[in-house]
């Protein structure tokens, strides 16, 4: 653990002066910090606290205002707020601020005991009671486990951990402990261990609905929608009018592809919602999955004007491709992009957004400041790091060689079901999975999370980034062991399956698997989407992906992926020569019915009239492209990077001898 730096010592100097009642002190010295630390949260909180207690409400208010445009998840500046009211007699403001500190940290026993106290003076009986439970409840439960609770839900997570495991290595099972673990698990993206502390949690209270509530919540996470669906129908036999729970239901219908279904959910919950605007946000997304591009596009506009600023609005209208935002929406999202109360996320999404709007009006220049400010957002808040997928490439050069398959040669399981299309995004991945998906035999699914969820489990839980156990591992698996992986898979595959002999897998990461994929499955097929890098790279620098890929968004990053991707790509074709068929995206648009015979020779499939008029087949599409792939194909497409050409000169440093590697 790293030691405390000077402003944390400075800060808990400050809180001793505060509980010693040197008010005036501590506002001295948290004044003089404020120089160093103008926009640390607890700084600026010690400052309101040491404001109000020295009786200066105005200036309290004044700093906690600053403080939420800072930090507004921040729960305990809001029961400061309620305090500041209470000072001021002000009842139905200090039951605001109270009520929205508890709903960021429900474990605030000073904020519940306050509102009970305001409602039974403001006489709501019922209210009171509800506070009163409340207080009862963190009564019950240890003060660690209150503390930790609290420091959870205040984004505290390295504390929050320590405090709970703490707390269960000296007492053992104890249920509330064990779901606040799995929570942080779940906001540290660790499902594995999450899903199995809240397994254990139900097993020993099954009417516990909040653990089943974040049970599901985690197996959507890991794309097991059957399960989780499975749970939320427990939920909604016991308290069928919840809307928490109805919401996740629906979430599941979407991940199983059942997306009528979902919108009838949607639709339901819009009457008395408080948050319409991401009702009509996730029925819009389902249309446009269906096909239904008017109707989305009417959902969609309806979540922007549920909700000003709205930067997903804005970006899935852009996300459609082939939306033309009118001047007055482009007027809404420059004032929204620009103005400082603009959350982050928001601005992100309105930047994509507007640098699509431009490149459609052919404002090139304006629309590349627009990606490049979207993407240096977005690169600012992830912990991408490209040395780990670089070491991960040699590792699997290394360990994938001929002897491995050699010794495998009669493993895994020998059905042809799986048609495994890989590359990177904005690949024309998209475009081969609807000209095969148009084929009577074959089912289009959609990027199945399946083989990454194997992979995760061969890399096992607090896998070291610098020694992985997976790829490692293959060298030291059976062929049984590689029979078993082949057969997990086919059965977790089934529920996205209608009865077709075949069906695509297009999760494009998976390139990086085929090793695994051939030791599995050897019979299937395995498609390689490839696309010039100038033209792939920069698709990839103007989409902002729903989750994932966060290798996307930067010059350097994406042509380090690009550069990466081709040498694994390599080393299979050296190591598995003519496992991989290579599908390049110019030369389907050059030679369409010559590459749909390609792939369907390769498939073993006969030819269908279907495969070339793809864009008349109704289907359920999730990506980016839903749309371009129900048009006929035009050539233009391959040339719209050049747009841009007089701003891509680092890319094309950046991408190197990749420039002319990638026909290899």
């Amino acid at each position: 653990m790293n030691p405390p730096s000077a402003v944390e010592l400075e800060v808990r100097r400050i809180r001793e002066l505060v509980q010693e009642r040197r008010f005036a002190e501590a506002l001295g010295a948290v004044d003089a910090l404020l120089v160093a630390a103008p926009e640390n949260r607890d700084v600026l909180y010690q400052r309101a606290l040491s404001q109000r207690l020295l009786g200066d409400i105005p200036a309290a208010l004044a700093t906690l205002a600053g403080l939420e445009q800072l930090h507004p998840r921040f729960s305990r500046l809001y029961q400061e707020r309620g305090h500041c009211y209470v000072a001021l007699k002000q009842a139905p403001q200090a039951i605001d601020a109270f009520l929205r500190g508890v709903h960021i940290n429900p474990a605030l026993p000073a904020s519940w005991s306050m509102l009970e106290a305001l409602f039974r003076m403001t006489r709501q009986a019922e209210n009171a009671a509800d506070a009163a439970a409340h207080v009862a409840t963190l009564r019950s439960l240890p003060p660690e486990v209150v503390t930790a609770t609290a420091l959870f839900s205040d984004g505290e997570l390295a504390e929050s951990e320590n405090l709970i495991r703490a707390f269960l290595l000296e007492h053992g099972h104890h249920v509330e402990a064990m779901r606040l673990l799995a929570r942080i698990g779940i906001e540290r993206d660790v499902l594995d261990d999450a899903q199995l502390l809240l397994e254990a949690v139900l097993d020993l209270t099954p009417d516990y609905r909040a653990a089943r509530f974040d049970y599901a919540q985690v197996l959507i996470k890991r794309h097991m929608h059957q399960a989780a669906r499975e749970q939320t129908e427990k939920l909604l036999a016991d308290d069928p009018s919840n809307r928490n729970y109805r919401t996740l239901h629906a979430l599941t219908c979407v991940g199983l592809g059942l997306h009528e279904r979902a919108i009838e959910l949607y639709r339901g919950l819009l009457s008395g919602s408080t948050q319409p605007a991401d009702l009509h946000l996730s029925i819009a997304h389902s249309l446009k999955t269906m096909g239904h591009r008017e109707e989305a596009i009417a959902e969609y506009r309806a979540a922007a004007a549920a909700r000003s600023g709205y930067g997903d609005a804005y970006w899935s209208l852009a996300n459609l491709k082939t939306y033309q935002f009118e001047d007055g929406e482009l007027q809404q999202m420059r004032a929204a992009e620009s103005a400082a109360s603009t959350s982050v996320v928001d601005r992100y999404h309105l930047c994509f957004a507007l640098g699509k709007a431009l490149e459609d009006r052919l404002q090139y220049e304006k629309s590349f400041e627009y990606y490049a400010r979207g993407n240096a957002l977005k690169r600012a808040e992830s912990h991408y790091r490209p040395e780990v997928l670089e070491l991960n490439t040699r590792l699997q050069i290394e360990v994938c060689t001929p002897g491995l398959f050699a010794r495998n040669q009669d493993s895994g399981v020998r059905a042809p079901d799986p048609i495994f299309i890989v590359g990177l995004p904005r690949s024309g991945s998209t475009l081969i999975e609807q000209i095969l998906a148009s084929h009577s035999a074959v089912e289009g699914t959609h990027e199945l999370a399946v083989l990454p969820r194997i992979v995760a489990d061969l890399k096992g839980r607090e896998p070291e980034l610098d020694n992985p156990r997976y790829p490692a591992v293959l060298a030291r698996m059976s062929p049984a062991d590689y029979r078993r992986l082949g057969e997990q898979y086919l059965t977790d595959t089934a529920v996205y399956r209608t009865g077709k002999a075949r069906f695509i897998d297009k999760m494009p990461n998976n390139f990086r698997h085929v090793a695994l994929i051939h030791l599995m499955l050897p019979n299937a097929k395995i498609i390689d989407a490839r696309r010039e890098p100038l033209a792939c790279c920069f698709g990839n620098l103007k989409q902002l992906f729903a989750q994932g890929q966060e290798f996307a968004y930067s010059v350097e990053d994406i042509a380090r992926y690009y550069r990466t991707y081709l040498e694994l790509m390599r080393h299979w074709d050296a190591v598995l020569p003519g496992r991989v068929l290579r599908v390049r995206h110019e030369d389907v648009v050059n030679d369409l019915e010559g590459n749909v015979r390609r792939l369907l020779d390769y498939c073993e499939l006969e030819f269908e009239p279907a495969c070339v008029e793809f864009y008349k087949t109704e289907r359920s599409v999730r990506t980016a492209s839903s749309e371009q792939v129900r048009q006929p194909i035009y050539r233009e497409g391959l040339e719209q990077w050049r747009h841009y050409e007089p701003w891509l000169g680092p890319l094309r440093e950046a991408l190197g001898n990749a420039l002319t590697r990638y026909r290899d």
